[in-house]
């Protein structure tokens, strides 16, 4: 019981990982906000070529 509580004092103190950690978190919510951000992007390009598209046709 010692042992793994010795394990766990030491995994708690270890901060050689915290780095890499964080720059994932970050990674990771640059990447989500990129892809709600691009999502709302191809929304408005598609219909605006939608929209072109019809003035198009109806300049015909």
């Amino acid at each position: 019981m010692n042992r793994a509580k010795d394990v766990i004092d030491k995994l708690m103190r270890e901060e050689s990982g915290q780095d890499l950690i964080e720059y994932a978190i970050v990674a990771g919510l640059i990447g989500l906000g990129a892809v709600v951000s691009l999502t709302s992007l191809t929304n408005k390009i598609k219909t605006g070529f939608t929209n072109i598209g019809g003035q198009l046709t109806n300049a015909t």
